[in-house]
């Protein structure tokens, strides 16, 4: 049986919630700006600037004085892009990769003393019900794209109305 819409809002209400705390630490703490950063450098290889600032959702001139930040600090390396001579590329440096590291242990630490009361248990029923919520929206992200726009219309038109209910 679905979950109830009362039941969705609070999962709704407790994520968005969550991911608004997460962003706010991601824009006021440097460490935590530069670790995302960092790991979205790590993770596309040889990355334009505009790509990076697509991926953290931020406009390209901030990503820009970022990446500089980074350069600065040794942390990356930027080089002339081969196919686009107007553009150029981002990899980390080994000082990134250890820079990269050492704030991924910091915010792992941090996480563990959030749930430093919690049992083992909680934690990976924590992490694997992420993983199904995760592995559920993508799917039907996939659903959706494969449809047409106006198949895409109609499906909302055919969604049940799930305001809700009184109790």
């Amino acid at each position: 049986m679905p979950p109830d819409d009362r039941d969705v809002a609070a999962m709704v209400g407790a994520l968005f919630t969550l991911l608004a705390n997460v962003d706010r630490a991601r824009r006021e703490r440097k460490a935590a700006t530069n670790l995302a950063l960092l790991q979205v450098i790590a993770s596309g290889g040889p990355i334009r600037p505009s790509d990076i600032a697509a991926r953290q959702h931020v406009h390209q001139s901030l990503a820009t004085r970022q990446i500089r930040e980074l350069e600065d600090a040794g942390h990356v390396a930027v080089a002339a892009d081969p196919k686009d001579g107007r553009s150029y590329l981002v990899t980390l440096t080994p000082a990134g990769v250890d820079e990269l590291e050492r704030l991924t242990k910091i915010g792992l630490h941090r996480f563990a003393m959030f749930v430093d009361d919690w049992e083992t248990e909680q934690v990976r029923d924590l992490a694997r019900l992420l993983e199904k919520l995760q592995a559920s929206m993508t799917a039907l992200s996939a659903r959706e794209q494969a449809l047409s726009a106006s198949e895409r219309r109609a499906a909302r038109r055919s969604m049940p109305d799930r305001r809700l209910k009184e109790s």
